[in-house]
């Protein structure tokens, strides 16, 4: 009993490391929000060093684990995704507070962004938005695994910044900053979280799909070559 507290206190930490790390990134990219003319685009570049440190270290980021649920959905797989979000959860709500009550200005942006956030996008924009954030954080964790190189995250990255895209985890630390708490923000993140879902996992389903389409094609070969035989 004793063991199985202590691990799932650990996936719970390793998962708000994650979430910490993100609360970094978040906070240099508020930090740098209002800074005309390239701002944005310097905050966005900096963020990368919270997936970076991530991938690096090995901590429990949901949105960098979920794509893999297809090719691995054990009961410790879904174990670690699961307790993982709730410490992506703890930490960026933790740090966001912390940073805004030290650093009012990023408070300040925070609140600016996740107003705009909310007043500007229907839901099925919000839902779009975090499927493609999806899709681009699960190339940027599986070029990274892969091929040891932070080459995707450095291009991935920016580019659902740019877009416009929605990431749950950076969501949860904006608006934990911005001290905005509401059913409308909670399901805002809620839709977030499910199109990041949806998105991460396009790419696996497919490559599944085409993997199983391969396999059968030598067996109906196989098949045709014998009835010409015969």
């Amino acid at each position: 009993m004793k063991e199985k507290i202590l691990d799932i206190a650990r996936k719970i930490v390793e998962g708000f490391l994650a979430g910490m790390l993100i609360s970094i990134g978040g906070a240099v990219f508020l930090a740098c929000y209002t800074e005309a003319p390239i701002g944005k685009y310097v905050g966005a570049v900096f963020f990368c060093t919270a997936l970076l440190c991530i991938c690096i270290k090995g901590y429990s980021l949901y949105t960098g684990k979920i794509g893999y649920t297809i090719e691995k959905h054990s009961k410790e797989d879904i174990s670690v995704m699961l307790l993982g979000l709730l410490g992506n959860l703890i930490g960026t709500v933790a740090c966001g507070y912390l940073i805004a009550l030290a650093v009012p200005s990023i408070k300040e942006n925070a609140l600016a962004l996740c107003e705009g956030k909310l007043a500007t996008q229907a839901l099925w924009q919000t839902l779009i938005r975090a499927v493609f954030c999806g899709i681009l954080v699960y190339l940027a964790v599986d070029i990274y695994r892969n091929h040891k190189t932070p080459l995707g995250i450095l291009l991935c990255i920016p580019t659902f910044i740019f877009s416009g895209y929605e990431h749950s985890i950076a969501d949860m630390f904006y608006f934990a900053a911005s001290g905005i708490v509401s059913a409308r923000a909670l399901l805002f993140i809620w839709i977030v979280i499910a199109g990041n879902s949806l998105g991460a996992l396009v790419i696996p389903a497919l490559k599944c799909v085409g993997a199983k389409k391969k396999e059968a094609e030598p067996a109906i070969s196989q098949e045709e070559q014998k009835k010409d035989a015969a």
